[in-house]
Parts: C-alpha cells; sequence; structure tokens
C-alpha cells in the first residue's frame, strides 16, 4: 500500500516505518507541526523524524497544523478548564488533528491509508473491522481513540500495536535507528511534559475564591477552579493552615480532597474523600463506534467494560440510555470508583477479552456528589 505516516521523532513512529518498508509498503513520513513555544521541542523532533526518513531513504513531509491545533485543541482545552472540568485534549487532538486534518490530507492526496505509532490494532469481529487494544496492556491508546470513524479503520494501520513497548525498543536497537534510547514524550500532545497548572495560569490567570466544606461554610482560599480536580488534595489553603505555623494543621486536621468545583460562583468544595467514591455517574456526547454496538433498548441496561483514565483499570458496567436522542447516558459501576470528575472521557470494551473499542463518553456529573451537597 502507499501509506502516509506520521512520524513524531520518537522510536515508536520510527520502528513502524522500518517495519512498513520492510513489510514492502511504499512509506512517506509526515511530521505534523502542531505547536511553537519556547520550550517546545518541535523542531529537535522534526530533525529526529527527518533523520530516520533519510536513513530508510523514503520521502518526508512537513504539514503545519499550528493554527487549526490552537483553534481545536488548545482553546478548547482553556475553556473546559474555565467552566470548571477535567478535559482530556489528546482525545481531540488524535480525532480533530492525527485522523483528522492529516487523515483527511493523506486521502486527498493518494495514499491508500494512513499509520501512526500508537499502541492500538486494527482486526475484525464478525465481518467487521474494530478497533482493538494494543497488546501492551500499559501503554494501550485505545483510550485516546475512541471517536476514530468507523469508516476509517479500512485506511488507518498500527505498525506496532502487536508489541511490548520493551520488543520496540529491542527492535529498534537491532536495525540501530537513531532514537532507539530516546526517552518517551510525556504530557500534552504535541506541546510535551509542561507544568499544567502553569501553562492554566498563563494562559488564564488566576481568580481567588472561596473554599467550601460539605454544609456550604467558607474554610478557605483557592486561585482559580481551573486549577483543581476531583480527587485532589494539594493547592487550596484552609483556614486552620493559614493560621497555624510549622505544619501543626498537619496533625489537627485529616487531609481534605476537592469533591467538586462550582465555576460560575467560583467555589471549590472540599472533603473527606470519600465523597469522590461513587457507582454511579452520568455521561453526555455518547459515542459508538458502530450502530451495531449499540445497544437495542432505550431502558434495560447494558453490559460492558469502561476505562475512565488512560492506563486505567477496565470497569465492569452497566450502561443505560436516559436520552437516546440527546446522546446521554449513565453507568453504574459493579464497583465503587474513586475520582470521577465532569470532562473525563469514560471509554467502552466489549468482545472476548473486552479487547474492542466499542466508542465512549464523557463524564458529565458523578451522581454521588451531587446528591451529597444537593447541588
Amino acid at each position: 500500500m502507499k501509506i502516509a505516516l506520521g512520524m513524531s521523532g520518537g522510536v515508536d513512529s520510527s520502528l513502524s516505518a522500518h517495519l512498513l518498508k520492510e513489510a514492502g509498503h511504499d512509506v512517506t513520513g509526515v511530521f505534523l507541526q502542531c505547536w511553537r513555544a519556547p520550550g517546545c521541542r518541535a523542531d529537535e523532533d522534526r530533525k529526529d523524524a527527518l533523520a530516520v526518513a533519510l536513513d530508510l531513504g523514503i520521502p518526508f513531509e512537513s504539514l503545519d497544523f499550528i493554527q487549526a491545533y490552537r483553534d481545536q485543541v488548545v482553546e478548547r482545552f482553556f475553556e473546559d478548564y474555565r467552566l470548571g472540568l477535567t478535559p482530556n485534549p489528546d482525545v481531540w487532538c488524535n480525532t480533530a488533528i492525527k485522523f483528522g486534518l492529516f487523515y483527511d490530507w493523506a486521502m486527498a492526496h493518494g495514499f491508500d491509508a494512513v499509520a501512526t505509532g500508537h499502541y492500538a490494532q486494527v482486526g475484525e469481529l464478525d465481518g467487521l473491522t474494530v478497533l482493538l487494544r494494543g497488546a501492551d496492556e500499559k501503554k494501550d491508546q485505545t483510550y485516546f481513540l475512541y471517536k476514530t470513524k468507523q469508516e476509517q479503520l479500512d485506511h488507518i494501520v498500527f505498525p506496532i500495536g502487536h508489541l511490548q513497548k520493551s520488543q520496540v525498543r529491542e527492535e529498534a536497537t537491532k536495525r540501530n535507528i537513531s532514537v532507539a534510547a530516546k526517552p518517551d514524550s510525556q504530557g500534552i500532545c504535541f506541546i510535551g511534559d509542561i507544568n499544567v497548572r502553569d501553562f492554566l495560569k498563563e494562559h488564564l490567570g488566576e481568580k481567588p475564591g472561596d473554599v467550601l466544606d460539605v454544609d456550604g461554610n467558607i474554610i478557605g482560599k483557592h486561585q482559580g477552579v481551573w486549577f483543581y480536580t476531583i480527587g485532589q488534595r494539594h493547592g487550596f489553603e484552609l483556614f486552620a493552615k493559614i493560621h497555624l505555623q510549622n505544619d501543626q494543621w498537619k496533625h489537627i486536621l485529616p487531609p481534605m480532597y476537592v469533591i467538586a468545583k462550582n465555576a460560575e460562583a467560583n467555589t471549590i468544595t472540599v472533603g473527606y474523600g470519600v465523597e469522590t467514591t461513587s457507582d454511579t455517574t452520568k455521561v453526555a456526547d455518547v459515542f459508538w463506534r458502530d450502530e451495531r454496538f449499540v445497544p437495542d433498548t432505550n431502558q434495560e441496561p447494558f453490559a460492558l467494560k469502561v476505562r475512565i483514565r488512560h492506563g486505567g483499570q477496565l470497569y465492569p458496567a452497566q450502561f443505560t440510555w436516559t436520552d437516546r436522542v440527546k446522546h446521554r447516558a449513565e453507568i453504574r459501576f459493579t464497583d465503587k470508583i474513586k475520582g470521577l470528575a465532569p470532562g473525563q472521557a469514560a471509554v467502552f470494551y466489549g468482545g472476548t477479552g473486552d479487547e474492542v473499542c466499542l466508542g465512549g463518553a464523557v463524564l458529565s456529573e458523578n451522581s454521588s456528589i451531587r446528591s451529597k451537597l444537593s447541588l
């Protein structure tokens, strides 16, 4: 096939280039330029990707998606935090950029498929092409890919999805790939390993507000709701801490955790942590990868597995529509889950061994917290 390979300059996409060429494909390496700011590694990463492409003797392209990435990912990231949500920009990045603009570019330029170094697989289930979890359970990236369009799967290749990360390093070393030992990129897609708090402060500033207890009493101060997520136990000041010295407050007060946020009132509510534990959550923007995965009935629960964070556990749960037309539903877990934060992605899995990524949604409300606080 004629394949456009997204090359980031890392070991995963670099080994992917070698594997695709060894399999006889006509490969073009494509670097996606999506961010430019002080401290950004994009120029260095582009040089690394180009070096691998030159060593392989494959064509190399660079696409400028900087403005689109800012408009469709970064600005949405800030807006969600401003609204008190805990967003996952990597989901948007894969949907809008890698399998949005890049995929469209490749199809328009006569490529048969696009490839990336994601830890995911494409397979078949009862005659249907499906998105499968990567073989490396710890590196599996289907959590970020759940909104990839079903019809795109016949034109997507994940060359390393069947490998463990350790095998990727080993195979890259065998081939003397220049970036075989290069550390994995961390943090936000394309932006990298940044201090999220500093990033938010730079763009949103600070907005001091009140810290409340579960009864609505003011017990402290915070610097802005966007700096906090559900389950967080640092970064806010309690009056007891303000008035006591030498950390004596730690021996007087038990640990306090953020259990709710109110962006409109600019308040955060803290408790002892148990309030963040719930077996039920509401979800919005429900997305099923194929109609054959969609529960047939509007009211009857549908069993599946749910992952609420990348690399997290697969939790047994029941899915029930609350408003199918508006793509809203309720998820009830078999066990109570800690740290359910509105804005997080809830990704659905099923099939034999729960290896098929069925779709997902966005957490819109932790029912337990809302009922306890009477919000």
